[in-house]
C-alpha cells in the first residue's frame, strides 16, 4: 500500500492502518487570497448583524451578577441536569495533571473517558505526529501498554519519509523555508458509545485543518469535518488508547466567509494556542 493510500482521510489520528490523513486536493498556485464566496445581500447582512447584536445582549444579560459573585469558577457538577440535556458541559475539572503537552489524569467515569478521548484526538491530529521523536512521545503517553508497540509501528509506517516528502515536508516533519505546516484537530463534541468499569468507546466529532501556508504552496491549508472513534481502557490510574478509527462528517454547510490570505493563516496558527478539552 502506498503512502497516499495510507492517508486518504483527514486528521492523522490512527495507526495500524486504521487512521488516514486526507491530502488537499490538487490545487495549483496561490488560492489564499483569490477564492471568495458570494457576498451576502445587504438585507441578509442586516439580518445577521441584528442577530449578532441580540445574541451579545442576551449573553451580557445572562452574565449579570447580583453583586456578590466572585471571579472563581464553580468546578462542581451542574445541579439539576436532566437526561434530556446530554451534550451540555458539566463544569467539572477535566484532568488533574499533564504529561508534556498532553493532559492526563482523567476521572474514572464516562465524563473522564470523553475528556480523555477529546484530548487524545487533539494530540493524534497535531503536527507533532509528523516528527518521529515527538510522535513516539505522544503515543507513549496515551497508548495502553498492551497495544503500545502495535500503535507505534503502525504510526511509523503511516508517517513514512515518502509520505512526508509527498506533502512537502522534510524527513523531520519541517516545512520549507517561508512556509508554515498546519495540522490541527479541534473537537466539537463527544459521546460515549459503550462504557464499563474498565473499558470505553468514545466518538469525538471534530473539525481539522491541514496544509502548508506560503505564497508558492500548492497544498494550501484546508478544513474538513470528521469523527474519531477511540477505544479506551482503564489501566488503574488513567484512560489509555487501545485503538482509533475515523470516518467523514457530520459536515455542516460552508459559510460565506472569504478565504484568508496565506500570511494571515500562518500568523493565526502561531498566535492562537489550543485548549484542554472537557466533557
Amino acid at each position: 500500500m502506498s503512502p497516499g493510500d495510507e492517508h486518504d482521510s483527514f486528521g492523522g489520528v490512527g495507526g495500524s492502518g486504521q487512521t488516514r490523513t486526507r491530502l488537499p486536493e490538487g490545487n495549483s498556485g496561490d488560492v489564499y487570497g483569490g477564492a471568495r464566496r458570494p457576498v451576502r445581500s445587504s438585507r441578509s447582512l442586516i439580518t445577521v448583524v441584528g442577530v449578532v447584536v441580540l445574541l451579545l445582549a442576551a449573553i451580557a444579560f445572562a452574565n449579570r451578577g447580583d453583586g456578590n459573585a466572585t471571579d472563581t469558577p464553580d468546578a462542581s457538577p451542574r445541579k439539576g441536569a436532566s437526561a434530556a440535556d446530554p451534550t451540555a458541559a458539566t463544569g467539572v475539572r477535566p484532568v488533574t495533571g499533564k504529561s508534556g503537552t498532553i493532559p492526563t489524569g482523567y476521572a474514572h467515569d464516562e465524563q473522564g473517558a470523553q475528556s480523555a478521548a477529546s484530548n487524545y484526538a487533539v494530540a493524534l491530529g497535531s503536527d507533532g505526529m509528523f516528527n518521529v521523536d515527538r510522535r513516539h512521545e505522544i503515543v507513549d503517553t496515551i497508548a495502553a501498554a498492551s497495544t503500545l508497540q502495535t500503535l507505534q509501528s503502525g504510526f511509523d509506517a503511516d508517517y513514512s519519509q515518502d509520505f512526508l516528502k509527498q506533502i512537502g515536508l522534510d524527513n523531520d516533519g519541517n516545512a520549507p523555508d517561508g512556509a508554515t505546516f498546519v495540522s490541527r484537530t479541534i473537537p466539537v463534541g463527544a459521546k460515549v458509545k459503550s462504557y464499563s468499569d474498565d473499558a470505553a468507546e468514545v466518538d469525538v466529532w471534530s473539525v481539522g485543518m491541514f496544509g502548508l501556508t506560503g505564497a508558492s504552496s500548492t497544498k494550501p491549508v484546508t478544513h474538513a469535518w470528521f469523527t474519531v472513534s477511540l477505544k479506551l481502557t482503564w489501566d488503574g490510574t488513567d484512560w489509555k488508547v487501545l485503538s482509533t478509527a475515523q470516518r467523514t462528517g457530520p459536515t455542516p454547510v460552508n459559510g460565506d466567509n472569504p478565504v484568508s490570505g496565506s500570511e494571515e493563516i500562518a500568523d493565526a496558527v502561531k498566535e492562537f494556542g489550543g485548549f484542554t478539552y472537557a466533557r
